[in-house]
Order: C-alpha cells, then structure tokens, then sequence
C-alpha cells in the first residue's frame, strides 16, 4: 500500500477519534457543572481546642461533655467535605468567662452563625454572629444546649435541624444552582463577646473544574494517544 493511501485510511479514524474525546471531554465538564449545586442548610460542627471538625453525630444524638465547645454554621454548601465552618474560635474559656460552674450541671460553648448574605433564603436578611455558653443537665445533648439559649428551633420530619432562632424562616435543606452561596471556609478568628456584628464572608466562588476532574479528561486523552500510536504501528 503506498504511503498516501496509509495515510488517507488513517485519517478517518483519527477524525473519529478526536470527535469522540471532544464528546467524553464535554461529558466530563457537564458532569463538573452539575456537581457545582450545592445545598443550603445548619452544619454542625465541634471545637477541638483550636480548630473546628465536622461533627459525626447530628445534635439531637451527641452529648458533649463539660467544658466543649459545640458550633453551627448556615450555609451552602455540597456536602460535608465542602462545608463551610463557623467563623469564631472554639474558644471555651472566652465564651463561657461569665457564666461561672453549678454542682450538677454542665456548661457548653456555642458558636452560632447564621453566615452571610450570599447564603441567605431569597428576602431574608442572616442575623448576627453570636456566642453563648449554655448550663444544661449532665446528660444533656447538643440539641437540648442549643434550644437552652436560641430558641425558637425549627426540625423537619427527619429530625434535620431547619432553624436556629427563627432563621431561616422557611426551607430545610434545599437545593440551590452552583452559582450561590459561600466558595471556602474561613480561618475562625478570636471570640470576643456573647454578641459579634456579622461579616459579610463573600468569596471568589472557584468556578473553574476540579482536580479529579481535570485528570478524568487528561485519562481520555492519553487512552486517545495510546490508541493513535498503536494504529501507526500497525501500519
């Protein structure tokens, strides 16, 4: 076979197959966007000392003891690996400083913030960051130290914590487009009081693909390349 006949009957699929890493690439990039959307809900988070840690236990399940410090954040967020911390310090000592220890009962810091206005239900407005060091019984949970200094709190029928002290008024939980809410969490900073004024926490909300992303495309393509050269061998 003369070489422009090889080089006419390998041409057409390489065509074929540079069409068809287009369409896996923009398959992979579709399925980045619509991984974008997140949800927009209470985090639940504990202090360890310094820095904060997703809780494994909901609030209505977990009894911390003595002298921890307990945090809610509202955001959105796409899962747990995403979510967005509270923005103080799980600083018991300074949370706690003027509510002095009873026999027979326990104190829990909490950290409760609302987040910030990208986060917010449409027509509704976050209320302020604030702290509070809660004295419940021994045995109580973290839900139980909550409704003791933010009330009213409002549940689903799943026991999904909807509302801290009213906000936010409807919705639990719902789904929003990927172009809304908070993009990372930020680094806590020093409690100072029961009662914080509320930073506006509005990010660049990283829109471009992920890493995990980015190397399913770059695996298309070199099983595309592996395949180009092993076409030219035969020939």
């Amino acid at each position: 076979m003369s070489p422009a006949r090889a080089a006419a009957r390998l041409r057409v699929p390489l065509v074929s197959l540079l069409a068809a890493l287009v369409a896996a690439s923009a398959v992979l990039l579709g399925a980045g966007s619509a991984q974008a959307a997140g949800y927009r809900y209470w985090s639940f988070w504990e202090g360890n000392g310094k820095n904060w840690e997703y809780a494994t236990q909901g609030p209505s399940l977990l009894r911390p003891d003595d002298g921890t410090v307990q945090g809610f954040r509202f955001a959105v967020s796409e899962d747990s690996g995403d979510a967005v911390q509270p923005r103080r310090a799980p600083d018991f000592g300074a949370i706690c400083a003027d509510t002095p220890a009873e026999d027979g009962k326990k104190r829990v810091a909490l950290v409760i913030d609302p987040g910030t206005t990208t986060d917010a239900p449409d027509g509704e407005k976050p209320p302020a960051l604030r702290t509070a060091c809660a004295q419940v019984a021994p045995d109580a949970s973290s839900a139980e130290a909550l409704a003791a200094v933010a009330k009213p709190l409002r549940y689903d029928d799943s026991a999904m914590l909807c509302a801290i002290s009213g906000y936010p008024k409807t919705g639990c939980g719902e789904q929003v487009s990927g172009d809304s809410g908070s993009a990372k969490p930020s680094e806590p900073t020093k409690t100072t009081g029961d009662q914080d004024k509320d930073t506006d926490e509005e990010g660049d909300g990283g829109g471009g693909p992920s890493v995990g992303l980015l190397v399913g495309i770059g695996a298309v393509l070199l099983l595309g390349i592996a395949a180009v050269v092993q076409a030219r061998r035969r020939r």
